[in-house]
């Protein structure tokens, strides 16, 4: 039996009340190592202080669980929500993002103290099927924040000139396995079903279940290492605008880019402060301008993200990335296909067809953010365990590279 199973049946818990307990434990381990000033900095625009993602999650049951559904409850601070509201239009004015790390009050003890209380609030509403599916998309929004507090920790962590660790170093990283040989994953072409069949928890973006045609193609069974990237280095990738697209060449020119975010001679930046960069290992911190030069590079390309689902059903990762007790997170080198790094594909983040967004506030989710993005696949050694699947479709501007970001190729049959 597996151990969540085990775990849950000791308790007679049902399995929604048990997933919420362990995603909101998740998310307050995460923050443990922290200082209270280490849970208030903000790096940049585009990263949130770790101690607001807490609260924002908190925000999000309290806001669309308690305070809609649960018959007399009263929100347990009133000028709470315009704290940590995200950029939900409907739920009213709101702090701006670029000041969320102005918020030294309340201080990190006060937003535990009110997650514990929003968290016995919830108690009754968790073995109720009427709010079973708002409380699923909940659940995954906070899964979706656990990668984002790790990604926007390890931004601000990085500024400091003495490279601070949050936790201890691994005893392995993995440096004794060989590097795997790459080889191939051939589709003969055809049309082919994509999307969310309806079956089971998915964000509104993953369907409806559609059909594609599809040439024939190869997706590489392996990602993009560090040695192939340093050799990329090396042929004067960063200096040739004939393997760029013109914004990306305008973006390399302007930010002076030179190699992958968290890189310097022989080393990357990681949680647990400055490590030796490892040749086999998946690169990762790239943008989809990088990720689309190297391709060109390599004499290949991104794959379109239908290419990778119809490759990733085939590896589907919910058997293999239940939640344990020995990890909450996807295990680096997991899967071939899931795990390490998202992966850029050349498709740009846009509404399937008879796509409409879900009525009320939380329609605004993901609908309003397809332009201008391009889409991600997979998952990344700070995903979640279980939140990963084939239709999963993550999505960042061309420019970003903060998260766990890398590239497998593709070629054309």
């Amino acid at each position: 039996m597996p151990k969540a199973q085990a775990r849950q049946r000791a308790t007679g818990a049902s399995p929604l009340a048990r997933q919420y307990a362990d995603t909101r434990r998740l998310t307050v381990s995460l923050v443990a190592p922290l200082s209270e000033a280490d849970a208030t900095l903000q790096s940049m625009e585009d990263a949130s202080p770790a101690k607001w993602h807490l609260a924002h999650t908190t925000w999000f049951f309290e806001t669309f669980l308690l305070r809609d559904h649960k018959a007399g409850y009263s929100l347990y601070r009133e000028d709470w929500p315009f704290l940590f509201n995200s950029y939900y239009e409907a739920e009213g004015a709101r702090l701006a993002r670029s000041r969320r790390g102005m918020l030294s009050r309340p201080t990190l003890a006060e937003i535990l103290d009110w997650r514990a209380h929003v968290d016995a609030a919830m108690e009754p509403l968790l073995d109720d099927p009427d709010h079973a599916d708002l409380i699923a998309l909940g659940l995954a929004h906070e899964q979706q924040h656990c990668e984002l507090l790790l990604t926007d920790i390890k931004h601000a962590l990085f500024q400091n000139p003495l490279g601070p660790a949050m936790w201890a170093k691994p005893t392995c990283r993995g440096m004794g396995c060989p590097p795997k040989e790459r080889g191939w994953l051939t589709y003969p072409g055809g049309i082919a079903k994509v999307g969310h069949s309806g079956e089971g928890f998915a964000f509104d973006n993953e369907g409806p279940e559609h059909r594609v045609l599809l040439e024939p193609f190869a997706l590489a069974d392996t990602l993009m290492t560090n040695r192939e990237w340093g050799d990329f280095i090396a042929d004067g990738g960063y200096r040739d605008p004939s393997l760029w697209l013109s914004d990306g060449w305008a973006w390399v020119q302007q930010d002076g880019v030179e190699a992958p975010l968290y890189w310097r001679e022989g080393e990357q930046f990681s949680h647990s402060g400055w490590e030796t960069r490892v040749d086999h290992e998946p690169v990762c911190h790239i943008s989809y301008y990088e990720a689309d030069a190297f391709a060109t590079w390599a004499g290949a390309r991104l794959p379109t993200e239908f290419e990778w689902e119809v490759i990733a059903r085939s590896h589907d990762p919910e058997e293999g990335n239940q939640l344990d007790e020995e990890s909450d997170l996807m295990p680096v080198g997991g899967s071939d296909v899931f795990g390490d790094c998202w992966q850029f594909t050349r498709s740009a983040y846009l509404p399937y067809p008879r796509y409409s967004p879900p009525e009320g506030a939380v329609g605004e989710y993901n609908g309003k953010f397809m332009s201008g993005q391009c889409v991600l696949r997979g998952a990344s050694c700070a995903t979640m365990r279980g939140h990963s699947r084939a239709s999963y479709r993550n999505f960042f501007y061309p420019h970003q590279r903060w998260q766990f970001t890398g590239l497998r190729l593709a070629k054309d049959l």
